[in-house]
């Protein structure tokens, strides 16, 4: 089997990367510029040396116009050559006039064979130039020549009167050479090339860290998320970059998810303790229906009084389940939208007196003061009567419920934008502020102690709830223990019908 590669992390393969391109790039660049500088210098030498050559060849045609023969002429005298610069003069027929070979690099038989021959090609008019490769003998002479016509006025060869061989080495016995030039330029571009690779490496360094370091971050975060926590957060970079929106989108989704997650949390809780409270309150009069029952079946009551009275409470057993079961099938539609409303111009103040008058009696009974503080001229709302009229009985009687002797409830309004803010209000024992909250779930009593029977079935504010948002209100509650409750909610304004139009008069 073959052995699994290493994994690499993101920085190590971008920094990888980021040298990888760059010594690439200084590699291609440094090849380029060396080749570059080595023709230009080796094409420039060349240059150099034929003119040099050129005026070498032609001060000595002068010479030899002026003496008018080679053997009145002290060729050592005049040509004075130094240095280990291979030279030799010929005449027309290959004589040799003056050679000065230099005693520390010397030219083995092919190299004296092709000397030979660039004199002859030279003796002819033409321009020979070479070079000498005796790679494999460091003695040997290596290095350029050329063989140029020595002529006695105009540039033709009835005019040669000789030849010229010259030849320079590319090194010197001393070690100097020109061509150390092309070595000094060489190592100064593999310096520039290692210092700029070093350079890549940090700065790559630098940058490959802030990029990951917001991934790295990120991923923790993502780990922990994926472990449960969701309140972990990303610290975001300064720059607004992409990196940046990501960090932000990803606390976005955190916040999103730790929200929706609490939701359902709480909606869980909720669902559980619902069915707690239906168990509860079911549990209630189902033990009282089967106890009744069963006295009645074992004919333990036999007073015919005594059993039509266990049959009446069997009766109002059976009621309390049916309205308990009726609230929530009511709460449950409105909650869903499948409630239809039959929306209408509504009079509040109308309606509230209508309400009121219906709920008076036992107000009165108990020694509670109602007042309608609605203004007769309140706009009207679009709301639908029969459901706003549970609402209000439901508040009512839960604040009538909580309300003492020499109490008030009051009942207002007041509009505001396009809405009407409607207001119950109370002088009655006040709600916890732990528990005001929670006042509007379902099956939630403030007074625990409180049962069924002498508290309702704990969805009361929940069906107000659910009637106000299907109407597309709000509900609030703002309470002071001791001094009395303040439920508030809205209801939309009815539009204003527009203005009936005049017939025209006839003239």
């Amino acid at each position: 089997m073959l052995s699994r590669l290493p994994v690499l992390s993101l920085r190590a393969k971008l920094v990888l990367s980021y040298l990888a391109v760059t010594l690439g790039a200084i590699l291609m660049l440094s090849i380029v510029v060396s080749i570059t500088i080595q023709n230009s210098f080796a094409s420039s030498q060349r240059e150099q040396f034929l003119s040099q050559t050129e005026n070498f060849t032609q001060n000595l045609g002068r010479v030899y116009a002026s003496a008018g023969n080679w053997n009145t002429i002290p060729l050592g005298f005049v040509i004075q050559t130094q240095g280990p610069t291979l030279l030799q003069v010929v005449d027309t027929s290959g004589n040799q006039l003056y050679s000065n070979q230099s005693k520390f690099l010397f030219l083995n038989d092919e190299d004296e064979t092709m000397l030979t021959l660039a004199l002859r090609q030279a003796l002819r008019g033409q321009v020979v130039q070479g070079t000498f490769q005796n790679s494999s003998d460091d003695q040997a002479f290596n290095g350029t020549y050329i063989a140029l016509p020595v002529y006695n006025g105009g540039q033709s060869n009835e005019n040669i009167v000789g030849a010229v061989f010259i030849a320079q080495p590319q090194r010197y016995p001393e070690g100097y050479s020109p061509y150390d030039f092309l070595t000094s330029v060489n190592q100064a571009i593999l310096i520039s090339g290692l210092i700029a690779a070093l350079a890549v490496v940090i700065v790559s360094l630098f940058l490959v860290r802030r990029l990951t370091r917001p991934l790295a971050s990120l991923t923790a975060a993502a780990e922990r998320m994926r472990q449960g926590d969701f309140s972990r957060r990303v610290d975001p970079p300064k720059s607004q970059d992409e990196l940046g929106r990501l960090s932000q989108s990803f606390n976005e989704m955190a916040e999103t998810i730790e929200s929706d997650i609490t939701e359902l949390r709480r909606q869980e809780q909720l669902r559980r303790d619902l069915l707690a409270n239906i168990a509860h309150d079911l549990a209630t009069p189902l033990t009282a229906i089967q106890g009744f029952s069963e006295a009645l079946g074992d004919d333990v009551i036999s007073d015919p009084a005594a059993r039509q009275e266990t049959a009446q409470l069997i009766a109002r057993e059976v009621q309390r389940m049916r309205r308990l079961v009726a609230d929530m099938q009511q709460m449950t539609s409105l909650e869903s939208g499948r409630t239809r409303l039959d929306l209408a111009p509504l009079n509040l103040h109308e309606l509230v007196d209508e309400t009121l008058a219906v709920i008076g009696p036992e107000c009165q009974q108990a020694g509670i003061t109602l007042r309608n503080e609605i203004d007769p001229r309140t706009p009207t709302v679009l709301a639908d009567s029969d459901r706003v009229t549970q609402a209000l009985l439901n508040l009512l009687d839960n604040a009538r419920r909580h309300t003492p002797s020499d109490g008030t409830i009051s009942v207002g309004a007041q509009p505001r934008d396009k809405m009407l803010s409607i207001w119950v209000s109370d002088t009655g024992t006040g709600i916890n502020p732990a528990d005001l909250p929670l006042i509007f779930e379902r099956f939630y009593r403030a007074d625990r102690s409180r049962t069924g029977t002498t508290g309702g079935s704990g969805l009361g504010l929940s069906i107000v709830k659910a009637v106000i948002t299907a109407h597309g209100g709000t509900i609030s509650a703002e309470s002071t223990p001791g001094k009395g409750t303040r439920v508030t909610f809205n209801l939309p304004l009815a539009p204003t019908p527009a203005p009936e139009k005049l017939p025209a008069r006839k003239i």
